[in-house]
């Protein structure tokens, strides 16, 4: 019998003074069964740094030709295709030809820095790649925050960002490692 993945709801309250985006999302996490709370955290906080009123969850670790989250414009057309954790050359590279935009948030300390290390000359020909190494006391303390219920906020200053809700505040430090070029 398959396990079933576990449904967390967050009502999240985004105050983006950056990009001056003030929004509310009722959203629905499905958390894979091989997925932690860490990662999944890392999702909703990507969801939260890129919100749009057509950025989506898709299936990403249970579906190869998904990202984990994706804005379409109203064509059908790939507008933004985001990947969490550490995934290959060949998937970053069928992204950027699919999508206008890709970014990759990787996390895991060590593991992430060797990641890149190895990756990053094979995708430095990619202008629109943006990866953002998040700090791993930043990703471990996201994951403390994760309940099945979670009412949390988000405020977005100075490209400063910290997730709260009423067990907790996070700021979440991170490291760009790539930034897509200009146009992209």
């Amino acid at each position: 019998m398959a396990l079933k993945a576990t449904i967390f709801k967050a009502d999240l309250q985004i105050s983006d003074m950056d990009r001056h985006y003030y929004a509310n999302h009722a959203l629905t996490l499905a958390r894979h069964p091989s997925e932690t709370d860490e990662r999944m955290m890392v999702r909703l906080f990507a969801f939260a740094r890129h919100a749009h009123e057509y950025l989506a969850f898709a299936r990403g670790i249970s579906e190869a030709d998904e990202p984990d989250l994706w804005q379409k414009d109203l064509t059908g057309a790939i507008d933004l295709w985001i990947e969490v954790g550490l995934p290959d050359e060949k998937r970053i590279l069928k992204a950027s030809g699919r999508a206008a935009q890709v970014v990759v948030y990787c996390y895991g300390g060590n593991a992430a820095n060797l990641w890149w290390a190895a990756i990053s000359p094979r995708l430095a020909r990619l202008n629109n790649l943006t990866v953002i190494n998040l700090a791993p006391d930043s990703t471990r303390a996201l994951a403390l925050l994760a309940q099945r219920n979670m009412q949390l906020n988000c405020v977005v200053q100075d490209n400063e960002i910290w997730l709260s809700t009423d067990t907790g505040t996070v700021k979440v430090e991170f490291t760009p490692l790539k930034e897509a070029h200009a146009g992209y």
